[in-house]
Formats: C-alpha cells, sequence, structure tokens
C-alpha cells in the first residue's frame, strides 16, 4: 500500500529549506503537474487529488503545487540553515501544520559552514599547520585547536595579512587590465584605476549574486560623504565588489550596470572597484586579500551566507548584518568584526535603507578606519590584529564544515536512522502498525464530539498568578478512547499580539466505553493578560513529533 511506505519515506528524509525568499520555492499549476504526472497516482494506489494534496498548505484547495510543502509532507525532519533562518522556517511554513503555533513546529536548524582545506588559502594553511600544528585540520570543529592563534606574534599576523593583500592586488592588475581595456576602451583610464589601487588602502570586499535583497547599493546612498571616505589621503580607503544577477533579475543587473557607472565617476575612479566574470577562482581572492567583509543583507532574507565565514578563515574582518550566520557568529566575540542592529527602526524599506547607509558610515569613519590606521612603529594596528586573532580563534571553529556535519549527525541523521531501523523491522511491522493507526484516526475524527466542559474559573476573567482552578472536559471518542489527548494552551497577550507561552496536560481519570473525561487541576503561574484554550489530539508515543500527524480539535 502507499501508507506505509511513506512511512518509511518520512522517517528516513530531511528537508533544508535554503532561503525565505519566495522566488526560491518552486510553485505549479495543476495543469502543468498533471502533464507531467498524470500516470503516478494510477501506480502510488492513491488519487490525483491525494498527490496534488501533498504538495498544497490548504488540502482541497486551488492551490498550486508547492515543492516545499510536499518535501514537508514527506520528510519526518526539516531545518534552517542559521538559527535565524531556523525562526524564520518556523513562521514560514506554520500554515502547513494549523492545529500549531510557529513556536511549538519542529522545524530545526544547522548553521552552514565551510570547507576549510578549500577556502583557506595556501599559505594560511601553511601557516595553521606551523604555528598551530595539523591537528587544526582534523579537528576543525574544536575551538581548542584554534587556541594557539593568540600565543603568534602580531608581526607575524600582519605579515600574513600584508602577502595576501598583496597577492590580491597582483591578481587584479595582472587579470583584469585587458579586461578593462576590452570593456572600457580608455587605456589612461584603465593605467590609472591599476595605479590607484593601494596596499596601504584599508580594502573592503563586497561579492556575491546581486540579487535586490543582499542591498549593493546601500554603500551609495549618500555619494558624497562616501567620496569624503575614500578621498582621504591621510586614512585611504577602497571598496572592491563583484557578482553576478540571474539573468532573469533584471533589478539585479540594473545594480551592477549602477556600480560600474559610479566606479567610474572622477572622484570614486580607482577608488570603487568592480571586478567582471565574478567565479570561484575571484570569490577565493577575494575572501583571501581584502581587510574586510562587507554583508548588508535585508534582515531576515539571508538564510545563512558563507562568504563571510570564508573570509574568516584567512583573517579577514567581518563586517555585516545581523542575519544569517552572523547573527550566531557575532555573539560569539563582539571583538571580532562588527554588525549593523537587528532592530528595525522604519517599516518602509527605503528609510531603513538610508538609516543603515548612515550607520555604516559613521561606523567606518567613527570605528573601523581609525582602528585600522591606528598603527605602531612597526606599521601596524596592535588592536586590528586582536580583532583577527580573537575571529580566528573564537569564531573560524564553530562555522567549518566540519562543525556543520557533526550538527547534521547528531541534530537529524543519527535519530532518523534509529527510528528508520525501529519501524521498517520485523518486514516494516510498526511502520505497518502507525500507518494503520493514522488511517484509523482519519477516518474517526470527524465524528468525536465534546459532551461537557466545566471549569470552577473563568481563566479569561483571571489574570493574577496563584488563582487555582480545576477544568474537566468529557469527550465521545467515537472509538478512539485510547488515542486522544487534551491539553490547555496558553497564549500572551501583548500589544495585541499573541505568542505562545507553552501548554499543560490534562490528566485522564475516567473511561467508560467511549466516553473519555479528561481534567486538569493547576494555578495560574505568571500575571499579565493571557488566551486560554483546549487542543484535543491524537496521541501515539510512536510518533517523532506533533507535527507528524497534525490533527487538531480546539474546543
Amino acid at each position: 500500500d502507499f501508507t506505509t511506505p511513506l512511512e518509511l519515506v518520512r522517517s528516513s528524509s530531511l528537508y533544508t529549506v535554503h532561503t525565505p525568499v519566495p522566488a526560491g520555492h518552486d510553485y505549479f499549476d495543476e495543469g502543468l503537474a498533471h502533464k507531467y504526472l498524470n500516470e503516478f497516482p494510477g501506480r502510488l494506489g492513491i488519487t490525483w487529488q491525494d498527490l496534488m494534496n501533498m504538495g498544497r498548505e490548504n488540502p482541497d484547495s486551488q492551490d498550486r503545487f508547492s515543492m516545499s510543502v510536499f518535501a514537508l509532507n514527506t520528510c519526518q525532519e526539516a531545518n534552517g540553515v542559521s538559527w535565524l533562518h531556523g525562526e524564520v522556517s518556523k513562521k514560514m511554513f506554520a500554515g502547513v501544520w494549523k492545529g500549531y503555533s510557529w513556536e511549538e513546529s519542529h522545524v530545526g536548524y544547522v548553521t552552514n559552514g565551510v570547507h576549510m582545506p578549500t577556502w583557506a588559502a595556501s599559505e594560511w594553511k601553511s601557516f595553521y599547520a606551523e604555528k598551530l600544528g595539523d591537528q587544526v585540520f582534523s579537528h576543525q570543529s574544536d575551538p581548542k585547536a584554534w587556541e594557539g592563534i593568540f600565543k603568534v606574534k602580531d608581526e607575524e599576523i600582519w605579515n600574513m595579512r600584508t602577502t595576501m593583500k598583496n597577492k590580491f592586488i597582483n591578481f587584479v592588475k595582472r587579470d583584469f587590465k585587458a579586461k578593462w581595456l576590452a570593456n572600457q576602451g580608455d587605456p589612461s583610464a584603465v593605467i590609472k584605476i591599476l595605479e590607484r589601487i593601494n596596499p596601504n588602502a584599508l580594502i573592503i570586499g563586497f561579492a556575491r549574486r546581486f540579487a535586490t535583497y543582499k542591498r549593493a547599493h546601500l554603500l551609495f546612498t549618500d555619494l558624497d560623504r562616501l567620496a569624503r571616505i575614500v578621498n582621504n589621503e591621510q586614512f585611504p580607503v577602497q571598496f572592491i565588489f563583484s557578482g553576478k544577477a540571474h539573468p532573469a533579475d533584471g533589478a539585479g543587473q540594473g545594480l551592477i550596470k549602477r556600480i560600474t557607472e559610479i566606479s567610474r565617476m572622477p572622484q570614486f575612479q580607482g577608488k570603487i572597484i568592480f571586478l567582471e566574470d565574478y567565479n570561484m577562482i575571484v570569490a577565493k581572492r577575494l575572501v583571501t586579500g581584502v581587510d574586510i567583509w562587507l554583508n548588508t543583507p535585508t534582515r531576515p532574507l539571508e538564510a545563512s551566507g558563507t562568504s563571510g565565514e570564508k573570509a574568516e578563515m584567512n583573517g579577514v574582518l567581518n563586517f555585516s548584518v545581523l542575519d544569517g550566520w552572523w547573527y550566531e557568529g557575532y555573539r560569539l566575540d563582539e571583538k571580532a568584526g562588527w554588525a549593523l542592529t537587528d532592530k528595525r527602526t522604519f517599516t518602509d524599506q527605503s528609510q531603513q535603507d538610508k538609516l543603515d547607509a548612515a550607520t555604516i558610515y559613521s561606523m567606518l569613519e567613527n570605528e573601523i578606519i581609525p582602528l585600522y590606521f591606528a598603527k605602531n612603529s612597526k606599521g601596524y594596528s596592535p588592536e586590528w590584529i586582536q580583532y583577527i586573532k580573537r575571529s580566528i580563534g573564537h569564531i573560524a571553529p564553530q562555522y567549518t564544515m566540519q562543525r556543520m556535519i557533526e550538527d547534521y549527525i547528531e541534530r537529524f541523521y543519527e535519530p532518523e536512522a534509529k527510528r528508520f531501523d525501529k519501524i521498517s523491522a520485523d518486514s516494516f511491522k510498526l511502520a505497518k502498525e502507525i500507518a494503520a493507526w493514522k488511517e484509523k484516526v482519519a477516518a474517526a475524527w470527524d465524528g468525536v464530539k465534546v459532551l461537557e466542559v466545566s471549569t470552577d474559573r473563568d481563566l479569561s476573567q483571571h489574570t493574577n498568578s496563584g488563582e487555582a482552578f480545576t477544568t474537566t472536559i468529557k469527550i465521545d471518542a467515537n472509538g478512539l478512547a485510547d488515542d486522544l489527548a487534551l491539553e490547555l494552551v496558553i497564549d500572551k497577550v501583548h500589544d495585541n499580539q499573541e505568542s505562545r507561552v507553552g501548554s499543560v496536560p490534562f490528566k485522564v481519570v475516567s473511561k467508560d466505553g467511549n466516553i473519555v473525561t479528561f481534567q486538569l487541576a493547576d494555578k495560574l503561574r505568571d500575571p499579565g493578560v493571557f488566551r486560554y484554550s483546549y487542543r484535543l489530539y491524537p496521541s501515539n508515543p510512536e510518533l517523532p513529533h506533533r507535527q507528524d500527524f497534525a490533527f487538531v480539535r480546539w474546543i
């Protein structure tokens, strides 16, 4: 049959969602789906409507078929790719499990990491092997393996950064001269750009897909102020941009065009540089060669981001919106990089963009640039080196591929593998039992009736903590007397917004055939305004979580 294999597939499947951006989730019209999938229901032993409902947030509706909903319905577990993205995903998918609030969702997270041996420059890998020992490669996710960075002399860190910066500048001069000559057509302008690339400047890199939510335009909100920053001869600053837009993303292509136009203005020539033909080689040179990695997405649309993690492995400091991985990374050590606040001031995005841009300018002018140029007699800023050491020692270990894989194994792979082994044993005995139980409950569910609700206090009228109450609810279980559970659900009301506080289970105090009596004797715990409700649901200890079979009856 179809339902038993579905239990097996679900128990061994994980859906990792990679973006909160709607365009990243595929939806298909039913007619198009039918053109390609019409033969499958017959082969599976289900109806066409059954198949379509597996991909609809609202079954038996005219919703388009969603691949994400289909994945959620055919995978036991789901996860976002950072803690914040996990929380966003809970909200985004809350409609799939309508009886449960987003706060109760089983959707978890594993923050992305990067493969350190690939993205750390060969010079840094040799440096780590010499200074920290080869154990840093076999124990990348262990912070203790990186502690040796704090014993390295400041001059050696600075010399490494200088070496990588010069390597990057030579790469730009060598690989982009011919492209610029071909595209710009003015040899004198190209030579002027090349001559102005300054190894003594603070070089800030920005490179990624030019999707509009990544806000590549943010730095150009106030060109006069930006011009003052990049043309300060005492404290030279240069910005390097690179990236590509999707062929169908006209807005993203427009951003690239605008940045290129600005880079050719006299006041920005050689100070703002756009590297064309973005690819993995250009990306690696950038994340190893610049001083700061800038990231300015519209929060919370950056699911994780990994370019800043790659920069981390190479002694490059992050300056980013508190979104994706940096929401967690910055909290590990706030003296290892810089962040724009995660608090939103304006609902109007254009106003928020202006504020964020002004904050970037201010932090550059008052914090970052002065810190970089607070150089001693040896030609480097000791405080800047401390930021680099803390970035490598405290943050880098947490964003390696090794740590990511360990998290997936611990949180998802091993638990699912154990459950799959359990329900598939003895010729799928338990899988068959679970499937049969779900069919039994589904068939009887509409016949379950609430016979009586009695309570000695109207909870909605009492807001004082410590008050005791007893509630008794009598149910006609319609054949499900051993399969039901009941709970008091508590939502706190604040500023006309409700948030789920938790739930308290009822006890079964009597069973008389199909008549089940539940009772809860408890007391109000917290002061404030709350909304109370009763939730009846099917209960089976073999389910992995409540959303696995999200039937709910509100009382």
